[in-house]
């Protein structure tokens, strides 16, 4: 990957790219981007895990509360695209809780850029007519249902933007005897400075902070796939007043290899998750611009409650700790512990072209 970054670099009449471009070529090249690469990155092998690969519980719960979505609310229907559904485990518990307790055919897409991801989804889901694999949301036309993704806004590229001395500099990657180095330089990317306008930013001296252009254009391609439906966001993120708290002043571009922290993002390209946080505020406001109008933000545990998760725990006297209703139970309860898991994700509901009785995430009326 080093070679492959080197020879873009060195290509350049400025001899540098930006950050968005290197996440995207060490996470999504073809080849060779961590994304892309027949490696483990989930679970305890891995180097990350996500809360929809928690436990099964997760995806039949949103199951069971889209179903009621379905049965509530006129012009919805039993269709479901998940974006980035990594080893599948979500779909398969969505697909089967659905299955036994529903007559209503779903349709299940998985929009899916990972041959390594397809692969393993392959191995778990059997795929028909109903339950399909699809190279983009371009697909879709005018889909009607719930769009899902889990942990997908977080690692998309991102520019990374630092003021210095009053002056807002892009920090740029360059290459100088055979490592990769930052360098600043004066900002003049007009949508990143458009960005920051609309967002209300105004970034204190030697304060850093990420710019998602790539989260933006991710919702106008969603906002464009869906006619009549849901989107349904989880992932971990900001506001806008929680970006300007001294502890975010460095920003929160990150890396991680087998569970373990990496703050230097240039080292290890292409072998290692590279993450940041969301913008909240301008994730919900740009929804808003296309149509897709915000109905809630939720902490993950606070969701889960509303939905229904405790009445999912099954009383038993089992002795053995290994039972399915004992493994289920202890599930449940990792995902509403204080500061479990769940305390670090949030619930973004939207919808478009609902009856405005659709107003929040507990029921419709």
């Amino acid at each position: 990957m080093k070679d492959l970054l080197q020879k873009e670099i060195n290509n350049r009449p400025e001899k540098m790219i930006s950050y968005a471009e290197y996440m995207n070529l060490v996470l999504y090249h073809p080849e060779r981007g961590y994304y892309m690469k027949d490696k483990e990155k989930l679970g305890k092998k891995g180097d990350f895990i996500t809360t929809s690969n928690f436990s099964d519980i997760y995806g039949r719960l949103i199951a069971k509360w889209y179903m009621r979505k379905v049965q509530e609310t006129a012009g919805l229907e039993p269709a479901v695209c998940e974006i980035g559904a990594g080893n599948g485990r979500f779909a398969r518990a969505f697909i089967e809780e659905w299955n036994q307790q529903s007559n209503q055919p779903l349709k299940y897409y998985i929009v899916e850029e990972s041959p390594y991801h397809r692969k393993l989804q392959e191995k778990i889901l059997s795929f028909d007519q109903h339950v399909r694999q699809i190279e983009s949301l371009e697909k879709l036309t005018c889909f009607n249902g719930l769009i899902f993704s889990n942990e997908l806004f977080d690692a998309l590229p991102v520019h990374v933007i630092e003021k210095d001395n009053g002056i807002l500099q892009e920090i740029m990657v360059t290459v100088e005897e055979d490592e990769l180095y930052e360098i600043p330089v004066p900002l003049t990317n007009e949508r990143i400075l458009a960005f920051i306008q609309n967002s209300g930013l105004i970034l204190k001296e030697k304060q850093r902070i990420e710019i998602p252009l790539a989260m933006v254009e991710m919702i106008s391609r969603i906002a464009n796939s869906l006619g009549t439906g849901i989107v349904l966001t989880v992932d971990y993120g900001y506001t806008n007043e929680e970006w300007m708290h001294p502890l975010r002043r460095r920003g929160s571009l990150r890396g991680y290899y087998k569970h373990q922290q990496v703050n230097n993002c240039l080292q290890f390209p292409g072998e290692i998750d590279l993450t940041s946080h969301v913008h909240f505020d301008a994730f919900i406001s740009e929804g808003e611009k296309r149509g897709l109008h915000f109905v809630e933000k939720l902490r993950q545990d606070e969701f889960f409650l509303k939905i229904g998760i405790l009445e999912e725990l099954q009383q038993h006297a089992d002795p053995d700790p290994f039972s399915p209703a004992s493994k289920r139970n202890r599930a449940i309860k990792s995902l509403l512990m204080p500061g479990g898991i769940s305390n670090y994700f949030h619930v973004i509901l939207q919808q478009k072209n609902l009856p405005s009785a659709f107003n929040r995430v507990g029921g419709s009326d």
